[in-house]
């Protein structure tokens, strides 16, 4: 049985986690923490923390589980420079897994995004088109990020110069070393992703849409119940699911 606890848990995705919990046999909820609550206090009862609280509160909570020897999955998004060098510190003392997105398809996404940038090459123009509720905070969402980053990669850009968040006004001819990057707030939409590489006469589009964030919890799930049989250091979704 492992035992975790979820930090974040009054939000939307740490609802989602007690809701999906049920479903994993070998799993159990052993505390759940929000603001206000103190982890170090309850922390010696679980075997890892599911982190969904803010990318703010991340760096502490991956601080308190490597002074525990805890297991972490972390789940927030749109951590600064500073808040990630401070997560890394610890990749040496716990395992974590640590993913933009924990759906199954997403990180099918991914997969074939590597592969269609691969076959396709330097002629087509690389954009993302992101989609999100009006409630969510960071943008672009960490998803979004993910994929630009394999992207840029695959073509070997550096992405904080290749990256174009949006156009407006005499922006000029669009250039082959440029990933764009667009997102749209509105509504109660969970979470839409589209990777757009277009060429003269031709255009492929892959596209993740997804309308329960149940997908995100069973997969964060899962990853807890797999990272506690890990050796201390950073994973990701792609480790989780043998995609690597």
């Amino acid at each position: 049985m492992t035992k975790i606890i979820i930090t974040g848990a009054h939000g939307r995705m740490g609802q989602a986690l007690i809701a999906c919990a049920p479903h994993f046999r070998e799993l159990e909820i052993v505390a759940r923490v929000d603001r206000g609550d103190a982890l170090d206090v309850v922390i010696s009862r679980c075997d890892a923390v599911i982190d969904f609280s803010l990318h703010s509160a991340t760096p502490g909570i991956v601080e308190v589980c490597a002074k525990n020897k805890k297991a972490i999955v972390i789940g927030t998004t749109g951590h600064s420079d500073t808040e990630k060098a401070a997560i890394r510190e610890f990749k040496s003392a716990v395992p974590m897994v640590w993913a933009s997105n924990f759906s199954t398809g997403v990180n099918a996404l991914f997969w074939l995004t590597r592969r269609a940038a691969e076959i396709l090459g330097p002629d087509f123009d690389l954009e993302i088109l992101e989609t999100h509720h009006r409630l969510k905070k960071d943008a672009p969402s960490g998803t979004a990020k993910t994929l630009a980053e394999i992207l840029a990669d695959v073509r070997k850009l550096q992405l904080d110069k290749a990256a174009r968040h949006g156009r407006a006004g005499i922006v000029g001819e669009r250039t082959q070393s440029e990933i764009g990057i667009h997102s749209i707030r509105g509504g109660d939409v969970v979470g839409d992703h589209t990777v757009i590489f277009a060429n003269a006469g031709e255009r492929l589009e892959l596209t993740h849409k997804a309308s329960s964030r149940e997908t995100f919890a069973n997969g964060a799930l899962r990853a807890a119940q797999w990272v506690v049989k890990q050796k201390p250091g950073i994973y990701d979704m792609q480790d989780v699911l043998g995609l690597k």
